[in-house]
């Protein structure tokens, strides 16, 4: 079976690539700088010749409106129209938990954009909707930075390691097209403002934490829930404490 992995070069796309090593599969790594290009269409249809299961985890190179809406609506209708020519039968598309509940941000919106092309597509389809990774909470934490003084939603949140996304993703690439949505989810659920705090004191940073519930999180004020899943999610084994040990033992490690 020929799997494509569309942004295969990217985090989320080299763990799935690493996950579905050393099976009978052949798999094909699409991305520009291997010469594959969802937004202009080029080398997509040497890239899905004869595969079976193309899945999507590219993302936009900004969390800015119009670059994400462009991007996304591209790259969408470019890939779904080279995969109904080439004949692939199961589309997996990775998603965010909460997608569906943010209008109010524009990198929501254009992801809410994929999600509609991929089901009205003309293909079997899996929308994979993961909660924040682990590894993107610096990244949370930085957005929301206003000098010394970082202004943080008490939201709640239910992160999930990278590792784990990547396996699930296999898991789901691997099996029958479901025609909806699935969510997946770490094991463990925390207030986003605490969660920024833990992230501070393991950088040693000393900036402050405010908790705000006006605070914008990519745009938009977040509820309560707007993070969280609905009743049937996919929970994955990795606790945030035993990832961020890691994490903090592989900061100070030396460099080779």
């Amino acid at each position: 079976m020929k799997i494509v992995v569309v942004g295969g070069t990217g985090m989320i796309g080299s763990k799935l690539v690493d996950a579905l090593a050393g099976r009978s599969l052949e798999i094909e790594i699409a991305s520009p700088s291997r010469g594959v290009d969802t937004v202009t269409g080029e080398g997509l249809a040497e890239a899905l010749s004869s595969a079976q299961v193309v899945v999507d985890v590219s993302n936009s190179s900004t969390f800015d409106q119009d670059v994400a809406l462009a991007f996304f609506e591209a790259s969408g209708r470019n890939l779904l129209a080279a995969e109904e020519a080439a004949g692939v039968q199961h589309h997996v598309v990775l998603s965010a938990v909460g997608t569906d509940r943010l209008p109010d941000s524009g990198y929501f919106r254009a992801k809410m954009m994929q999600e509609t092309i991929v089901r009205r597509a003309n293909l079997p389809y899996t929308i994979v909707r993961s909660t924040p990774f682990f590894e993107y909470i610096n990244g949370i934490v930085g957005a929301a930075a206003q000098g010394d003084a970082i202004r943080i939603s008490p939201a709640l949140i239910q992160p999930i390691a990278g590792d784990d996304v990547a396996l699930a993703l296999r898991d789901v690439v691997l099996g029958r097209a479901q025609n909806c949505a699935l969510e997946i989810v770490g094991p463990d659920r925390f207030r986003l403002d605490d969660l920024a705090r833990q992230i501070l004191a393991a950088n040693e940073d000393p900036r402050q934490i405010i908790t705000d519930s006006q605070a914008l999180y990519f745009g938009a004020v977040l509820r309560e829930d707007t993070l969280i899943p609905g009743d049937h999610p996919r929970l994955a084994p990795t606790r945030f404490e035993d990832w961020l040990r890691l994490y903090v033992a592989q900061s100070l490690a030396p460099a080779n």
